[in-house]
């Protein structure tokens, strides 16, 4: 069984990095397969059981793929048409879980049941935006009371899923197809909108409305404390409740599985309930005689560990666990014990076959592992050891065994972890949790008071930990095969004592430190362009130094593209620090992820034409002016400030756009200009001063393709080879704007775009040879939006990237 479960594994596995899916036409081979692999898995005699295994290992992989393709093709099916992108649409439906307030909004899920706009096509769920402001400063909110299970008629504009694509950074669109959100959009204002009914009578619904109750609850009782959001999500699964920093230093002193529903906190509620059922019910006679308390406190504890799963949101490390407490239950109702493998393979095969799109989730590949690991190294031995040495091998094997995982993930790696989580798992599962879930339920607060002061200690001490310079290793992602011979190592490294030449497995974990990103030639230039949506971040790479040119937006309070994609992206590069950062301007779509950059990496200097009085300019080390005319160089490749001229910060009624920084990037051979947000006053300026400077070979294109830029005469000037736009995609500023596409397209200049090509890696040689790689299209699976550069397609080079001078090299 154990064998038929990973291979069936392995085959949903593959067909979530494909990227297309196969032809439908082959579905119905899965059910022959699976008889097949039942029959081969029979018993026979020695010299067929080779044979029928691989036979039957290979039918289980075959199914794993045909099921997880059948279930995705019926996924996609259900699609929002593109003519309907963008338009309004009245609909009548149900908020399908809590909603999230933010600062300016509210934000849901809802399950659509009408369509009243005729011929419209609407997929069944759909994730909303509500767009206002909560009453304060005696103004009335725009905001509406918004719950869980009301009906609702609406009038929205939606799009098509679609979200920012960069090298080891957040893929969105797997998260909403995860999740069956088919197509995200916002409410129009005056649209006609209003509550139909006040609650839809469905168990789906009647839960979200308990899991907002609890929410409010603890709010209420807990208003502005620190650590009131930890409790939520321990109560009910709301992690985005737990604050940026507070996830930090989680991250940080690796106990983040706890602040959320683990299997662990599933298991001790399940267990508690477990031990009352049993002792309660062996006090009757007539019901022990009736039903064995066994039995009694199995259904019991199975119950217990369901309702706290479904109320946490039935996320994969609760689902994990509740199977596997399910084959348990079952076992002793039967009176048939079985090995915990067993229980952890069967556990594995239902998560897939209800979500086979689980194994894109981190948090599957560390919850799965983690209780393998734990198996391995606690179960089938001769001898029982005392429970402190054999918590302490737990604790090993935990710590070494997630290293590959958490490198090959998240590039770090907490140092501090078996310290944290010794003090922190008995403090928050076996305290604050059962405290937390008792004082929802009290009508007084002082339960909740208490659970919120344990662990607003233990998390003064997390800081303290979290703050050590020691704390993290960090480093670059690891090459795939560095991943798997690390994992081959530790199992070797963790096979129980006796085992001959354990210390290979040390061995086999070298290359996974030691293996280092490909370098960069003297005189060569690397240049990511991050896909940020509507904003710019641009990383610009020499042999031995990095400058990072604008940091993007920020998307909420404390969601930012500095810590969602720019530091991800710095720290699987193997990018320790930066050489040095510009903030071209102030407008937040340049600077919006800057906080967090200078947060979490040393910057040696920062360059810009920020305000005196902006907060940027007192975080960082050393700021200065960006003026015309600074001249540096790092390894062969020149860098020069065009604009702004001084006396232009002399002038008030100077825009900001236009003392925005314009960087010119050359080697030997080819030159690189970035524009910022410059506008045609700006433009004027650089050719009356610099013309001879504008000539270049790729120019990210100002203002995100604005007509308020791109000058027929700058264009012509500047007259690239490659014109990149910088644009969210469907921005409603309409960016980039086709006739100034059409300046570029008239001069024959390769236009690459962010919203369709994700991010994008450019290498430019010493002797000007330059490759072009598009993200998405490096990147692609089948849940990605199908979208294609209008301008690349009769392009020869179009399918991932194009040598602009004809040469093959491309970035590693």
């Amino acid at each position: 069984m154990r064998l038929y479960v990973v291979c069936f594994a392995a085959g949903v596995w593959w067909l979530q990095v494909q990227s297309q899916l196969p032809t439908p036409r082959w579905y119905w081979l899965a059910a022959p397969l699976g008889l097949v692999a039942l029959l081969a898995a029979q018993p026979s005699p020695r010299l067929l059981r080779a044979t029928q295994l691989v036979l039957a290992a290979g039918c289980c992989a075959a199914c794993g793929i045909l099921w997880a393709a059948w279930l995705a093709g019926q996924r996609l099916d259900d699609a929002l048409p593109v003519p309907w992108e963008g338009a309004d649409i009245q609909l009548v439906g149900v908020v399908a879980a809590m909603p999230q307030p933010y600062e300016r909004s509210l934000r849901f899920e809802f399950d659509v049941e009408r369509v009243l706009t005729p011929e419209a096509v609407v997929p069944a769920h759909i994730a909303l935006s509500w767009w206002g402001s909560p009453a304060r400063d005696d103004k009335p909110a725009t905001l509406p009371e918004l719950h869980a299970g009301e009906r609702w008629q609406l009038t929205v504009r939606l799009r098509r899923p679609h979200g920012t694509l960069n090298p080891h950074g957040f893929d969105y669109e797997a998260w909403l197809l995860e999740r069956n959100i088919r197509a995200t959009g916002y409410i129009r204002p005056g649209g006609g909108s209003g509550r139909v009914a006040d609650l839809v009578m469905r168990p789906q619904y009647l839960v979200e409305r308990v899991r907002e109750a609890v929410r409010s609850r603890i709010q209420s009782a807990l208003v502005d404390a620190p650590y009131a959001g930890v409790l939520a999500a321990l109560a009910i699964g709301d992690q985005r409740a737990i604050t940026q920093s507070q996830w930090q230093t989680f991250t940080r002193t690796g106990v983040n599985h706890l602040m959320s529903i683990s299997g662990l906190h599933v298991t001790m509620i399940s267990g508690l309930l477990f031990a009352l059922a049993y002792y309660l019910w062996r006090r009757s006679a007539r019901l022990t005689l009736w039903l064995p308390a066994r039995k009694a406190a199995a259904v019991a504890g199975l119950a217990a560990a369901l309702a706290y799963a479904w109320l946490a949101g039935f996320e994969v490390p609760a689902q994990r666990t509740v199977y596997m407490l399910a084959v348990v239950a079952v076992a002793l109702w039967m009176g048939r014990l079985t090995s915990a493998s067993v229980v952890l393979s069967a556990a594995l095969f239902t998560v897939l076959v209800i979500d086979p799109w689980a194994v894109l989730a981190p948090g599957f590949w560390l919850s799965f592992g983690a209780v393998a690991l734990i198996l391995l190294v606690s179960t089938g031995r001769i001898a029982q050891p005392h429970w402190l040495p054999a918590w302490a091998r737990v604790q090993w094997a935990m710590t070494l065994g997630l290293v590959p995982l958490l490198l090959a993930m998240f590039q770090q790696v907490s140092l501090v972890s078996p310290l944290a989580n010794a003090i922190a798992i008995p403090v928050v599962s076996l305290v604050v949790v059962p405290l937390t879930l008792i004082g929802v339920v009290l009508p007084f607060d002082l339960v909740l008071q208490l659970a919120h002061t344990i662990m607003a200690w233990c998390g003064a001490l997390l800081e303290w930990m979290s703050a050590l310079p020691v704390a993290v290793w960090q480093q670059h992602a690891p090459p795939v095969w560095s991943v798997a011979a690390a994992l081959l190592g530790v199992l070797w490294l963790l096979l129980p004592r006796g085992f001959p030449a354990r210390w290979i497995g040390a061995a086999a974990l070298l290359p996974l430190f030691l293996i280092e990103p490909p370098s960069i030639a003297a005189g060569d230039l690397w240049l990511t362009v991050l896909d940020v949506g509507q904003g710019l971040a641009v990383v610009a790479r020499t042999r031995n130094h990095a400058l990072l040119y604008d940091a993007g937006p920020a998307f909420g309070p404390q969601i930012d593209s500095g810590n969602r994609i720019i530091v991800p992206y710095l720290r699987a590069a193997g990018l320790r620090d930066l050489s040095g950062m510009v903030v071209s301007h102030s407008d937040t779509d340049h600077s919006g992820g800057a906080h967090s950059v200078l947060q979490a990496v040393p910057v040696g200097w920062l360059l810009s034409s920020l305000p005196d009085d902006h907060p940027l300019l007192a975080q960082a080390a050393s700021p200065r002016r960006c003026e015309a005319g600074e001249r540096w160089q790092w390894d062969g490749v020149g860098f020069e400030v065009l604009h702004p001229a001084r006396e232009n910060y002399a002038r008030e009624k100077f825009r900001s756009n236009d003392r925005g920084c314009v960087i010119r990037l050359s080697t030997a051979g080819a030159s690189v200009l970035l524009t910022a947000d410059i506008e045609q006053k700006s433009e004027r300026e650089l050719l009356a001063g610099v013309p001879d400077k504008l000539r270049t070979q790729v120019l990210l294109v100002p203002h995100h393709g604005s007509r308020t830029s791109s000058s027929p005469q700058f264009v012509e000037q500047v007259n690239p080879d490659i014109a990149i736009v910088t644009a969210g995609y469907r921005n409603h500023f309409g960016h980039p704007k086709d006739d100034v596409l059409d300046r570029y397209r008239a001069l024959g200049s390769r236009i690459y775009r962010t919203d369709y090509d994700g991010a994008l890696l450019l290498t430019i040689a010493r002797d000007g040879e330059i490759n072009v790689q598009r993200y998405r299209a490096l990147y692609r699976r089948y849940w990605h939006a199908p979208l294609e550069n209008p301008d690349l397609l009769d392009d020869e080079c179009s399918h991932a990237g194009c040598d602009v001078s004809g040469a093959s090299a491309l970035l590693q």
